[in-house]
């Protein structure tokens, strides 16, 4: 018979399960991964600040991917690093701290999909509308646009929450690396019914809307690019929207892989994977893909390393 511990404020993380042999190598490897997520998401950051030539609206909706990456990883790997070195009986965490983690994640996880529709958006006008570009994606346009970004998330995460919260608990494990919606909800005894309608119908809408966006912007950007003899225009738009698409089909993919996995306990150790790459891979790879591609910020770190080079050999 199943014991019952009710409404319980410390809760226990299943956490990976690995080998005592393979502990510092996968610590090791989580860590490496997280110096080099903050360092490079961080410096593009700072970068696009410094140098005014980057102050476009590409580069500023732009800014919300890395900061929105150092958030939803800065809540995960350090928690993740340090129940990899405690036995699974020590890693405990409190329902509050949960209730913090599994609201960042959500919010990691929303905010991507959204900022990647609005950048989509700032595309489609400089490819298909390039005269009227200034005039639409001014500095206004880019405060409504990452502004409704962020706020869109933080509503519809808060509602998944807030119906998560307001259930009576009566388990504690937590039967995942860190705390999310599903995991929260499955400690308790009561009726999920409303969590879960409410759960897929967010999912549902949030993929609908992204998905249906990036149709729509990259069917007119197609258009353009096959009815138009412009090379410069053609190149212009294969270079800037294939690396968009590939990070949101990664996205995607990674977080749908996540949903469906829930449904299945037994394939639980490939879903803990899968929630981990999908705050790693993108948080490693857009700083490399959207930053160190753009003419602009090459441009900058060439005249840095010639402005450096001098520097170090006169300290040596």
């Amino acid at each position: 018979m199943e014991n019952y511990t009710f409404n319980s404020f410390t809760l226990q993380l299943e956490g990976l399960k690995v080998t005592e042999s393979s502990v510092y190598p996968v610590f090791s490897f989580f860590l490496v991964s997280y110096i080099f997520i903050m360092l490079s998401n961080i410096g593009i950051v700072a970068l696009i600040f410094i140098d005014s030539s980057l102050h476009q609206p590409m580069y500023l909706l732009f800014c919300n991917l890395p900061f929105n990456d150092v958030l939803g990883n800065s809540i995960l790997i350090p928690r993740l690093l340090m129940d990899l070195l405690h036995p699974p009986s020590e890693r405990l965490i409190t329902y509050y701290e949960c209730v913090v983690q599994a609201f960042t994640t959500h919010m990691f996880g929303t905010t991507s999909h959204t900022v990647l529709m609005i950048m989509a958006f700032d595309r489609y006008v400089a490819i298909c509308n390039p005269l009227r570009y200034a005039a639409i994606m001014n500095h206004k346009m880019v405060i409504k646009l990452t502004v409704s970004a962020w706020a869109v998330a933080f509503v519809l995460v808060g509602i998944l929450l807030g119906l998560t919260i307001r259930l009576n608990r009566c388990r504690t494990l937590i039967a995942n690396t860190f705390c999310d919606n599903a995991s929260l909800f499955k400690l308790s005894c009561d009726s999920v019914v409303i969590n879960n309608i409410y759960g897929l119908t967010f999912t549902v809408v949030l993929f609908i809307a992204s998905i249906g966006s990036i149709v729509v912007t990259y069917t007119k950007i197609t258009i353009v690019c096959v009815t138009s003899n412009n090379k410069s225009v053609n190149s212009k738009a294969l270079k800037t929207c294939s690396t968009h698409l590939v990070m949101y089909l990664i996205m995607s993919a990674s977080g749908i892989l996540i949903i469906a996995l829930h449904r299945f306990p037994q394939y639980s150790d490939y879903r803990k994977i899968c929630a981990i790459l999908f705050h790693t891979i993108p948080g490693s790879m857009n700083p490399i893909i959207y930053g160190i591609q753009s003419k602009e910020i090459q441009k900058y770190l060439y005249k840095l390393h010639f402005l450096l080079i001098p520097l170090l050999k006169m300290n040596f």
